[in-house]
């Protein structure tokens, strides 16, 4: 019989760090979102339990400390909790259980299964806050990622890697166009981070836009508009280590994420609340802090990629407003939708002159950089003349750069409209840029 020995490390290493010694304040003050009390033992990120006068207990995380009293935010409802009311100290670790059978499910802000399949069955823990990640570990993006959208192959390529911003306005399509790249792309898993949307939207983008063929392959993580700050940043933080766990298992890995914005404003509201001082647009310095170290834990490694796709809610179609214009900064590219080309009912409406890749000339081919100029070059020649068009003020003849744009724009407008139901490959969006200049 061979010789059996258990590795005691590990519980040996457990008893050391238990604290079986349970730990309890109370709560002093509730002002807004915000809960004053004695908190002993307890740093920021602490999880707590506020007992209320009824009812379960309530979740509530540390967020600061100010005149020796502990700040907590709750992460469910405030009903209930009044002075004196207890707080215990819990020694949970802020971590989400991930594993492969996590495909197809939907969970919600917390990491708790929200689609009525049971419970997830997961393999090990990961932290929810993962420490900033070594530059040296990254690999040059090399690599395209199809997405199946014949503009973005097209004319706005995307690498393995790469992090991209979906701007625009209200009502303009972001939720469509995430929905057919999540059903069309070659990436082997879809990590989709629903933050701060109205509940409705999130049946209608699972069967409408995401379908099955979609679901599969993805992993949904919920923080509608109604629940509490401190959920919907935790939503956003869950999702990204979903697609780390996903990414270390050597899986090229897509994460979406509508909206970042949406995460930004619930940094703003926890921020207001506990006291810091606001900047432009009322949005505080921990915004600015958050949103790097957020998008920095996406990118392109060694044993996978995840390739980051962050919509971006532009208000009031500004788009040199404080978060658009940040998120421009840390990201390899971004890509604008119109509201003018979607009142020409050219969808998906991307405006491919606003737009740009920073990637796309490390992984296109010098044929396929040479189509994508040249079209952009028409296009632009076109764009700068087209009123004078409009009102019949331009001759033909009068200049070849304009006559050649005219007898191109036809085909070019036909190149950037795509069916929802229609996926068209890398290669067949270079093929479709050869016939519109070989015509």
């Amino acid at each position: 019989m061979p010789n059996s020995y258990i590795n005691m490390e590990k519980y040996r290493a457990a008893i050391e760090s238990a604290k079986p010694i349970r730990l309890h304040g109370k709560v002093t003050q509730v002002v807004g979102l915000v809960i004053e009390g004695y908190c002993p033992d307890s740093s920021v990120g602490t999880i707590c339990e506020i007992r209320p006068q009824e009812g379960a207990p309530i979740p509530a995380e540390v967020v600061g400390f100010r005149n020796n009293k502990t700040l907590l935010m709750p992460l469910g409802e405030l009903r209930g909790v009044g002075l004196d009311s207890l707080i215990t100290v819990r020694r949970d670790k802020a971590s989400m259980g991930v594993g492969p059978l996590l495909l197809g499910r939907v969970i919600d802000g917390l990491g708790k299964p929200i689609d009525d399949k049971g419970p997830l069955r997961v393999e090990e823990e990961y932290p929810i806050y993962a420490a900033p990640v070594n530059p040296m570990t990254r690999t040059p993006i090399r690599k395209p990622l199809d997405l199946g959208i014949r503009s973005i192959n097209g004319l706005l390529t995307c690498g393995q890697g790469q992090r991209v911003g979906i701007m625009a306005g209200s009502g303009v399509g972001k939720s469509t166009l995430l929905g057919m790249i999540a059903r069309y792309t070659e990436a082997d898993v879809n990590v989709i981070a629903l933050i701060g949307e109205r509940g409705r939207e999130l049946r209608e983008f699972i069967e409408k836009d995401l379908q099955e063929q979609g679901l599969k392959k993805s992993v949904v993580v919920v923080a509608t508009s109604d629940q509490p700050p401190l959920v919907r940043m935790r939503g956003a933080y869950i999702a990204t280590t979903i697609a780390e766990y996903f990414q270390k298992q050597g899986k090229k890995v897509l994460l979406m994420m509508d909206s970042a914005t949406r995460f930004a404003m619930a940094m703003r509201e926890v921020g207001l609340a506990i006291g810091e001082p606001p900047t432009t647009k009322g949005y505080t310095p921990s915004v600015f802090a958050a949103l790097p170290k957020l998008l920095e834990r996406t990118g392109n490694f060694t044993e996978g990629s995840i390739t980051g796709l962050y919509t971006v809610l532009v208000e009031g179609d500004d788009f040199n407003e404080p978060i658009s214009d940040s998120m421009r900064s840390i990201l390899d590219g971004h890509i604008i939708l119109s509201r003018s080309l979607a009142a020409r009912n050219i969808y998906p409406p991307i405006d491919v002159m606003a737009s740009a890749s920073r990637v796309m000339s490390d992984v296109a081919s010098k044929e396929h950089q040479e189509l994508a100029g040249k079209f952009k070059e028409t296009l632009a020649t076109y764009r700068q003349s087209e009123d004078l068009i409009n009102i019949g003020a331009y001759k033909a003849g009068s200049n070849p750069g304009i006559d050649y744009a005219l007898s191109k724009i036809k085909g070019m407008d036909l190149f950037l409209k795509q069916a929802v139901q229609d996926p068209v490959s890398m290669q067949d969006a270079l093929q479709g840029l050869k016939q519109i200049f070989q015509s």
